[in-house]
């Protein structure tokens, strides 16, 4: 029976095979080198704290998860991309205060998680993270994120089905890469372990192709290429979708070629692309609320 990331991994190579936007040149994939294994940031992460409260932190954290195309709107903490941003705000009201109960997640107000992440209040992204945190608490009703890790029984794959299934904005169809990251990041805070993570795929965003583009792996077509260059959002469509989905493809023949899971090759790529003469680059941007 196929798993959710087996699908990911499928969907993705037939969106390459027929991609008119993208292509992948075999020969940068074989040269690439992605950089050394991943850690957490453990200052801008919380990692600190009881197991559950780690594991509600990442939870919370991964749902909130997307708005990249809104991160060049955002206030910026010292150093800090738009992700690191909220993580670390995220990481300060968990020190401060522990993390939401459920019943509080579940009637969060906009104004609350604007001045947790010190955003406006007027913001968009803020009502669409309201949203998304009201959801999660719907979604948990009296379980915790660790029951919903023993609920799955090992399996990661299981564990973002269960998500994709239970919350509307985890529902990334073809991709679900908010889906898969909350059972890596909890596997790589130490708060779970999961028998098949290596068979999940990379987490589709904006950066990893970016990387991956700067490395000379994905070739854009020169209209693409332009808009994305001259800094213009993507609407979301054919483009932005074979962007993601050449990359996940190209990700996992860059795996089997260098023996690494896809879920470790992708936190490689993604702390590259934290260089920044890759982050110099303009990456393409689209307002969704898949990454």
């Amino acid at each position: 029976m196929a798993t959710l990331s087996d699908e990911v991994r499928a969907s993705c190579a037939a969106i390459a095979a027929t991609a008119r936007s993208v292509r992948i040149d075999t020969e940068a994939l074989a040269a690439l080198d992605p950089g050394p294994p991943p850690a957490l940031d453990r200052e801008r992460h919380y990692l600190e704290g009881a197991a559950p409260d780690v594991a509600a932190y990442f939870l919370t954290l991964d749902t909130v998860n997307f708005g990249s195309g809104w991160f060049p709107t955002l206030r910026k903490r010292r150093g800090s991309s738009g992700y690191f941003t909220v993580a670390w705000a995220l990481a300060d009201r968990f020190r401060d205060a522990g993390p939401w109960s459920n019943a509080q997640l579940r009637t969060l107000r906009t104004e609350e998680i604007a001045d947790t992440l010190g955003q406006p209040r007027d913001h968009e992204l803020m009502a669409l993270y309201a949203q998304a945190l009201r959801d999660l608490g719907r979604f948990l009703g009296d379980r915790h994120a660790l029951d919903l890790v023993a609920l799955a029984g090992g399996s990661a794959s299981a564990l973002a089905r269960t998500l994709a299934d239970g919350m509307a904005f985890y529902d990334d169809r073809a991709f679900y890469k908010r889906a898969q990251i909350v059972p890596s990041n909890l596997a790589l805070a130490g708060v779970a372990h999961f028998d098949d993570l290596d068979r999940l795929t990379i987490f589709a965003d904006n950066l990893v192709p970016h990387v991956l583009r700067h490395q000379g792996v994905l070739v854009y077509e020169e209209r693409l290429a332009a808009h994305i260059d001259a800094g213009r959002p993507l609407r979301p469509g054919a483009q932005e979708r074979e962007i993601r989905a050449c990359a996940v493809h190209a990700c996992a023949l860059i795996a089997a070629r260098l023996g690494l899971s896809e879920q470790e090759l992708d936190h490689r790529l993604w702390m590259l692309g934290q260089r920044p003469e890759i982050k110099a680059h303009p990456r393409h941007r689209c307002r969704c609320v898949a990454y």
